[in-house]
């Protein structure tokens, strides 16, 4: 057989090592020895050996009597023979190739199951989506984005030949009005889900078309400029979210009424309130930063938890964390490691006086309406009320802001 892939060699034109790769595969499926002789005749023993066509190759003489080379298994007997005629001593150093490898298994028929059934699930799970990776542009969250990918037929477990990337897309698109741009890409076991915020912004109405301002919020009108239209209001009218400030229509003496794109600037003075209740004698969390860990595996949606047995913590909070196993950097398996981790933390009796709970509670109501207001420069006056209780004080703080509250609504005949 080998002096046929030889012929082969030379009828295709193989380079020189490209040879010496096939013979060294072809060797290694089929097994050698390689082994020591050792004796004062050495070279009548190598030739002997070379006259009846025994195949040596990779010889290495350590010394004038004692040389290393390899042979292959069929002739190993035979060259028994030669050295003993040529009172030479053979000694196997290795056993290499596939031969000697399927042996040494042979014993371990478990493991070798256990080896081919891994193969197996690994190659079948390919056929699977197990990663959902979702990335939105401009870092800007979509909520609920998940349930929705999920409704329309992206699962994790789903056959991959049964998903249509296409008409998933186009059902989230019409279920939500929040995304601008959606695509979809399938990469090994991982789905991966791009996905571009939809700017909100108000309603555009057009140049051309007749249209009032309205107000978009409560408040007191501090300056109204009507440049085309009809001011509805006066400065000091107090306004309510959806009154018309400014009306799409003009009234001549000659020319009676016609109407128009309405143009102007309004603003009034708009008040954030916000309530917050302090109580005096109160309970609190303060982390002791003892943590103990615990570790379990997730295969799809069956979970097997390693118990360390009961928390030795009297208080604690419990994180959990998902990591999936991977092959590759898109080659996900169905199989989880899930860490939980006990974060220890005691339990703080605080006593506040009535002033120290008022001075809380203003913090952290001011740090919530700075939050929630754009413009902090148009803040004009700020206004606490307290009330005290038996047990608490109920503290109120009020913003005062200049904005601009006017916006364009189509006049609908």
């Amino acid at each position: 057989m080998k002096k046929g892939v030889y012929v082969v060699f030379k009828l295709l034109n193989i380079s020189y090592k490209r040879q010496m790769i096939i013979k060294r595969i072809i060797n290694y499926i089929s097994g050698y020895l390689r082994i020591i002789v050792e004796g004062y005749y050495i070279e009548r023993f190598i030739n002997i050996c070379r006259n009846k066509k025994y195949k040596m190759w990779n010889l290495k003489k350590n010394s004038d009597i004692k040389v290393a080379l390899n042979i292959e298994i069929k002739d190993f007997r035979e060259i028994c023979k030669i050295a003993k005629k040529t009172q030479c001593k053979v000694k196997i150093k290795t056993k290499r190739g596939l031969p000697f490898l399927l042996h040494k298994y042979k014993k371990r028929k478990i493991f070798v199951l256990f080896l081919i059934l891994i193969i197996f699930l690994v190659f079948l799970s390919s056929n699977f989506v197990w990663n959902i990776e979702i990335i939105e542009e401009n870092g800007l969250e979509i909520e609920n984005i998940m349930e929705s990918i999920n409704t329309a037929g992206l699962t994790i477990g789903e056959f991959k030949s049964n998903i249509d990337t296409k008409e998933i897309i186009n059902k989230v698109r019409l279920e939500r009005n929040d995304i601008a741009w959606m695509g979809i890409e399938l990469k090994g076991t991982n789905a991966i889900v791009k996905l571009v915020k939809a700017e909100e912004k108000p309603e555009i109405v057009d140049e051309d078309e007749y249209c009032n301002i309205v107000s978009n919020k409560n408040g007191v009108i501090t300056k109204i400029n009507a440049q085309d239209g009809t001011a509805n209001v006066k400065v000091g009218d107090t306004v309510s979210e959806g009154d018309v400030l400014i009306n799409g229509w003009m009234e001549g003496k000659y020319t009676g009424v016609r109407y128009v794109h309405a143009k102007g600037e309004i603003e009034a003075r708009v008040w954030y309130t916000k309530k917050k209740t302090i109580q005096y004698n109160t309970t609190e969390k303060q982390s002791t930063g003892n943590e103990e860990t615990n570790y379990g595996i997730k295969i799809n949606n069956f979970k097997i938890n390693f118990p360390k047995g009961v928390s030795k913590f009297k208080f604690y909070d419990t994180i959990e964390t998902e990591d999936k196993i991977k092959l590759f950097s898109n080659f996900y398996l169905p199989i989880s490691v899930v860490k939980t981790t006990n974060q220890e933390y005691e339990e703080v009796k605080k006593t506040y006086t009535v002033e120290e709970a008022k001075n809380l509670g203003i913090q952290q109501l001011e740090e919530e309406l700075e939050k929630e207001i754009e413009n902090k420069e148009n803040i004009v006056n700020k206004n606490i009320n307290t009330y005290e209780n038996e047990n608490s004080i109920d503290i109120y703080v009020t913003y005062e802001v200049l904005e601009n509250i006017g916006t364009n609504e189509k006049i609908v005949f």
